[in-house]
């Protein structure tokens, strides 16, 4: 009773503890230029659907390496921008057919978590890649707009590199670094989990066919939420992560609701996700819950532009809940598994190793 009582002590402290973190004010800068300027040349040009599309290319700005040699960084970028193109022709490609953009889904999911296991990707790993192609499946099929969308997604991560390029060289010139022999290693994992892969790709896909079978107007919400849950590392890290993302979608959702009712123009409401793409890059390094506070409104305002109920603010904001709330219970019972996955692996990992001592052994 009393470790009960301690843990749930504890799990409240983590509520107003802020961790401690050397990022700079310069990324979160960053991250708002290379989604916000997209999304105000989309309103300037009056076709802001083209903008939120590029928008959310920009966000591989995220996989930038805060230290790391000028080489690595530009290398890791583009690579990562080629991840995003590869990642959304995937999905718009088979939006055609729901149950076969599910399969898919989960083949695609599980080699993108296996090669991230294996290349020791560091965060936020594998969560862009699969996030984009979860919402280019959910798109409508039109095959004569399919090269225009890749063309934004390609415009949204190029402008990202461009973005980076100045800035890193910018940093550079500044610390006196270019001069300095630089080089490109990759760090390998070889005990890369294939099965541990497989339960990931498993409950994304089923998340996916879930919100399909839910008949839901947005079914990628579903999938993205078990996604977001399934990050955590361990199985007390998944659990948390699922409170944290509940309560903290509970209280963005309460703010979704502000914003939407007092802005009522696109403009006013590029600036918003601006603002709250900034907050969030400075938060989600320190504090989970409270950036899933401003992720929630971001993320609604970012995917709902073009939806008809998005001006219906009630209506929207009752309908994500209820996604959000089942795709975190699908990614927390997925979580339970990879968990459990990865203490078996670990054991026969440590058995190999025994038995390879005793071998060696005259």
């Amino acid at each position: 009773m009393n470790s009960i009582k301690q843990l749930i002590v504890e799990e409240i402290k983590t509520l107003f503890l802020l961790k401690k973190t050397e990022r700079l004010w310069h990324i979160p800068l960053l991250a708002s230029l290379c989604t916000g300027t997209p999304l105000l040349v989309g309103y300037f040009f009056n076709d802001l659907p083209s903008g939120v599309l590029a928008c959310i290319a920009g966000l591989v700005i995220l996989y930038l390496p805060s230290n790391a040699s000028f080489a690595k960084r530009m290398s890791t970028l583009l690579i990562c921008s080629f991840g995003f193109i590869f990642s959304f022709a995937i999905g718009v490609n088979f939006s055609f057919n729901p149950i076969l953009s599910v399969i898919v889904l989960g083949i695609f999911s599980a080699i993108v978590y296996w090669l991230t296991l294996y290349l020791n990707t560091n965060p936020p790993g594998n969560f862009f890649f699969i996030m984009i192609a979860i919402l280019a499946s959910c798109m409508p099929y039109s095959p004569q707009t399919i090269p225009i969308k890749i063309g934004l997604v390609t415009i949204g991560t190029l402008f990202a590199c461009l973005l980076a390029l100045f800035y890193c060289l910018l940093m550079f010139n500044k610390n006196n670094s270019t001069n300095k022999p630089v080089s490109v290693k990759i760090k390998k994992n070889k005990y890369a989990n294939i099965i541990e892969a497989f339960i990931f790709a498993i409950f994304i896909s089923g998340s996916l066919f879930v919100g399909h079978q839910l008949k839901m107007q947005n079914p990628y919400w579903i999938p993205i939420s078990c996604l977001a849950v399934m990050q955590g590392a361990g199985l007390h890290n998944i659990w948390r992560r699922t409170f944290h993302r509940l309560l903290g979608t509970l209280i963005g959702l309460g703010l979704c609701w502000i914003i939407l009712s007092l802005n009522k123009t696109s403009l006013s409401i590029c600036i918003s996700i601006i603002l709250l793409q900034f907050i969030v890059e400075m938060l989600i390094v320190r504090h989970y819950a409270l950036a899933v506070i401003f992720i929630t409104p971001m993320t609604i305002l970012i995917a709902e532009t073009a939806n008809p109920i998005f001006h219906n603010t009630n209506t929207l904001i009752f309908v994500r809940f209820w996604d959000i709330l089942i795709g975190s219970a699908i990614g927390a019972i997925g979580g339970w598994f990879i968990y459990h996955e990865k203490i078996r692996y670990q054991a026969i990992r440590q058995i190999e190793k025994v038995n390879a001592i005793i071998k060696r052994k005259p």
